[in-house]
């Protein structure tokens, strides 16, 4: 049954009552926001999970991007991410696949992860055009259409579509000019093929047509920002702003008929325009759910993007932005690997707890106030279960011998919490 649909008419899906129910958040308020299209629920009706809510007063979400290329194939790496991104509690993954057998690898993480799935449908119908046709400029139309029918009928439960990079769009880029051009893959993909065929990005001319595939399956459309800027030089200028504007129109028609629409927003952004991007998207896409890639906040840490991204998602958490893309230490460098998966996703999760204490959603402060409590009762073993990751606190806790295992190696003797104890134990006694 359609959420929105559902929601207009003041019935609740089970999906929807889920998402309340978790979110600690009355069932009227989340169906008003969902018939608004403020909140999005991930869960396509061919996918065995539980639903998972994004937007408005809910708790911020993360995103973990996996997937195999042409340089490295391994379907096993790819599943093991998979496990880890569950493990280490991201909300949603991507499967970014642009090498080997496509098909299989969606199948697999689809049937492996409880956690909903999404995808870039323009990467396969280009490396499927590449092979079949020896050229990406030959994608048909339908070719385009048919492989997110096929991906929506298995189960994908959210996809990133490149709507808003139209011809128009495009020649407004140009003109203005910009330090790093078009740094996102499928908005590339989509000027390139405008270009060489002289029509119309057929994801917005046949706009109606998406939506509807959409619709039957309940996959939630995340329109891409295929101008987003690659550089903090770059950020909030004409061409960013004016795709956004059209996505807010793209988004409304969405959500009329039917199909919850996330935002994608930039990835590169100074920090003292972070808060004016997520209130030009709040209010240009009617509150729609904003999904941001980091945001990173400088451009001059390779091998460290996973701290740039965790100061801009934080930031951009407390401002108003619904959904972290994680970024690994491999950014702009490689495909990443398992750790640099992990340390992704920790980041990323830290920095949208961060903002949840900040936007006063319910529970996330009680996180905090229990390790104060371990910590005050020198309870290491509460310490290390409460940590983000378990793991790496157990591990640190247990590379050092000491004398007084109450302490740890940092203040040893002179620890302040101990020895505040124990002048209050001695003040006791002389009472």
């Amino acid at each position: 049954m359609n959420h929105i649909l559902s929601a207009k008419n003041g019935r609740a899906t089970e999906e929807v009552k889920f998402v309340a129910e978790k979110e600690g958040i009355h069932i009227d308020t989340v169906l008003e926001r969902v018939s608004q299209g403020r909140i999005a629920i991930l869960k396509n009706k061919h996918h065995s999970i539980n639903p998972v809510g994004i937007g408005e007063g809910l708790s911020v979400k993360i995103n973990a991007n996996i997937g195999s290329s042409e340089d490295k194939l391994n379907l096993e790496d790819e599943l093991e991410k998979l496990k880890i991104s569950v493990e280490y509690r991201a909300d949603v993954v991507m499967d970014l696949s642009t090498g080997g057998n496509i098909n299989r690898i969606r199948k697999e993480m689809l049937n492996h992860s409880s956690i909903p799935v999404g995808t870039v449908p323009i990467y396969q119908s280009v490396v499927n055009s590449v092979r079949k046709h020896k050229s990406m400029f030959k994608l048909t139309v339908d070719e385009m259409f048919d492989n997110i029918t096929e991906q929506a009928e298995q189960g994908v439960d959210f996809m990133t579509i490149h709507s808003g990079v139209t011809r128009e769009s495009v020649e407004r880029f140009k003109k203005q000019g910009r330090l790093l051009d078009i740094v996102s893959r499928g908005g590339t993909f989509m000027m390139e093929w405008m270009e060489y065929s002289g029509r119309e990005n057929p994801f917005y001319e046949y706009y109606d047509r998406l939506i509807e595939i959409l619709s039957k399956h309940d996959v939630v459309i995340s329109l891409g920002d295929g101008l987003r800027p690659g550089a903090i030089a770059d950020a909030t200028d004409r061409g960013q702003v004016q795709e956004l504007i059209l996505l807010g129109e793209l988004a409304k028609y969405a959500v009329d008929q039917g199909v919850g629409v996330m935002i994608e927003g930039p990835g590169h952004v100074p920090i003292n325009q972070i808060e004016t991007n997520i209130k030009l998207e709040k209010q240009l896409c009617n509150g729609a759910p904003f999904y941001v890639l980091g945001p990173l906040v400088t451009d001059i840490a390779p091998g460290y993007d996973h701290i740039t991204s965790a100061i801009g998602g934080a930031i951009a958490g407390v401002a108003g932005a619904d959904f972290l893309c994680y970024v690994t230490p491999a950014e702009h460098l490689r495909l990443p690997s398992l750790d640099d998966v992990k340390e992704g996703i920790i980041a990323s999760r830290i920095a949208a707890h961060a903002a949840d204490i900040a936007r006063g959603v319910k529970g996330a402060m009680q996180w905090d106030i229990s390790m104060a409590k371990a910590r005050k009762a020198m309870d290491w073993e509460a310490q290390c279960r409460l940590a983000i990751d378990p793991k790496k606190a157990r591990a640190y806790r247990d590379s050092v011998s000491l004398k007084d295992n109450d302490v740890c190696s940092m203040c040893g003797e002179f620890c302040p919490i101990k020895l505040q104890q124990a002048e209050l134990k001695r003040v006791r006694n002389m009472v």
